[in-house]
């Protein structure tokens, strides 16, 4: 044991300054992107639970949990490692890592972190606090965790790759906020795609965010509005290719020295 952390004691110690940055904003990092979420779950619940009691046999206010909670941790996943990567860029620490004796793989971990460990606090503290207010209840444990694993890094990568390629703060936000916000509140986060009246069912099965937040509310609720393993193996098709762009990046090195 004493050998494999010596061996790796430049992932753990990046690993361990992403996470810490992370928690020493906590008001910033965790508790804002949770009181926001709340307030979704809270402001959306009261208003049109009233007029919309149930879909798919669920409770309103239960039904948006899961989304809300996959939302809220995609975009502290991507947004985290987007900003912090990009930073690290501008402040050329990141030369000085590239610099260590570490391995492509171990920069690329140990840089993904933050996010992971920002996205599992927001996410386990909204499942915390919705769980007594809604009931929200947990059919497939074994679902959830799969499908969260996947979420987690998948937008943990694409904040990496995004934070490499950025010129600008502009650039590295862009993906979040012209890409990943939309294309979640339009991946049925308040409502089942099912109930879309056609051209629009249809164009929301493009939508690769639907798979995710589909795949997160199986496992909270039993219920989804495609075939779970479709769900699951889009997200993980998905996941796997934005995971092998990110490997390639440090196997090759050349983005990260412009």
């Amino acid at each position: 044991m004493t050998d494999l952390l010596e061996r790796h004691r430049g992932l753990i110690a990046l690993s361990g300054r992403e996470s810490v940055r992370v928690l020493k904003l906590w008001t910033q990092t965790i508790a804002a992107p949770m009181l926001s979420s709340m307030l979704f779950i809270l402001v959306f619940g009261v208003s049109l639970g009233g007029r919309i009691r149930e879909v798919g046999g669920v409770d309103y206010e239960v039904f948006i949990v899961p989304g809300l909670i996959t939302m809220a941790m995609a975009q502290a996943a991507y947004s985290n490692n987007s900003s912090s990567v990009f930073q690290a860029r501008s402040d050329r620490y990141l030369h000085d890592v590239l610099a260590a004796p570490m391995r492509g793989w171990e920069v690329n971990l140990g840089l993904s972190m933050g996010g992971v460990v920002r996205a599992l606090a927001i996410g386990a503290g909204l499942l915390a606090i919705a769980a007594p207010v809604t009931g929200v209840p947990v059919r497939h444990p074994f679902v959830l965790l799969l499908a969260t694993v996947l979420v987690l890094v998948l937008f943990a990568s694409l904040g990496v790759i995004v934070g490499i390629y950025a010129q600008t703060w502009d650039q590295a936000g862009f993906v979040n906020n012209i890409v990943i916000l939309p294309l979640s509140f339009l991946g049925g986060v308040f409502y089942s795609v099912d109930l879309l009246a056609s051209p629009w069912q249809e164009v929301s099965h493009v939508n690769p965010i639907f798979y995710l937040i589909n795949a997160v509310r199986y496992g909270f609720l039993g219920t989804s509005d495609v075939p779970v393993l479709v769900a699951l193996g889009v997200t993980a098709a998905l996941t796997a290719g934005i995971v092998a762009w990110s490997a390639s990046i440090f196997r090759s090195g050349r983005q990260l020295k412009d």
